[in-house]
């Protein structure tokens, strides 16, 4: 599968590609990601990808055309015209968005199997220019504004980088196998436990549940259940 993430701020995104699990799953081929920095696609001797917002107020607003440019770059075309063309079913856009939709665990699990390719665009400042979702929507993209939370953030990136490791989980190999999902392995928030079995602090024990130490496969099957 492949990520695109187009951002003023390659190395904060650059810095956790090389880590841990996902820099495993780029290097035996599972994920492709690509950083796009926006600046590169400017024109102006200052690479300037921000200006006042018409109507007045503070802040400044992200322009479209950089954002444009690198999407006519990175689909061989010129024109959005030809990104439509060359715009498959299964490529998705991802405007990272504080009043977009809520991202959660289900969509992870949707993306990664309904699209071969997504593209996160990550917004700062004020945000993005409004029109660029229109533009894009002409075009023929498919375009989904996403929220990772209840809150604002200073940008985008680290949504970009939540929404790509949330997804990446699910894509066959990236952990190693499907059972170390914790979703299908015991359940989100179920509580886990590893030695000692007793942990001393303070003059106080903490043991691990009885059950856990059982044997009984069945009798540890139906205590993680109740604890979902």
């Amino acid at each position: 599968m492949r990520f695109d993430i187009i951002t003023i701020f390659p190395h904060i995104i650059e810095s956790y590609l090389n880590e841990s699990i996902i820099k495993r799953a780029i290097k035996n081929g599972l994920l492709d990601v690509r950083v796009h920095n926006l600046r590169d696609f400017t024109e102006d001797k200052h690479h300037k990808v921000d200006d006042r917002p018409f109507g007045g107020g503070p802040g400044m607003v992200m322009k479209i055309e950089p954002i444009i440019k690198v999407l006519e770059t990175t689909f061989g075309g010129e024109t959005s015209e030809s990104m439509s063309e060359v715009s498959p079913p299964k490529v998705l856009l991802v405007l990272l968005s504080a009043k977009g939709k809520q991202f959660d665990s289900k969509q992870a699990a949707r993306f990664s199997k309904k699209y071969d390719r997504i593209f996160l665009i990550a917004g700062r400042y004020e945000g993005i220019d409004a029109r660029l979702k229109k533009v894009l929507q002409d075009s023929g993209f498919r375009i989904q504004e996403v929220s990772i939370g209840p809150y604002v953030l200073t940008g985008g990136e680290l949504p970009a980088l939540v929404i790509l490791d949330a997804v990446s989980r699910h894509i066959p190999g990236v952990l190693g196998k499907e059972e170390s999902l914790e979703e299908k392995r015991h359940g989100i928030g179920v509580p886990t436990y590893t030695r000692p079995e007793v942990f001393e602090y303070k003059g106080k024990e903490y043991r691990v549940p009885k059950v856990l130490l059982s044997g009984d496969h069945k009798r540890v099957q139906d205590w993680r259940k109740s604890k979902k």
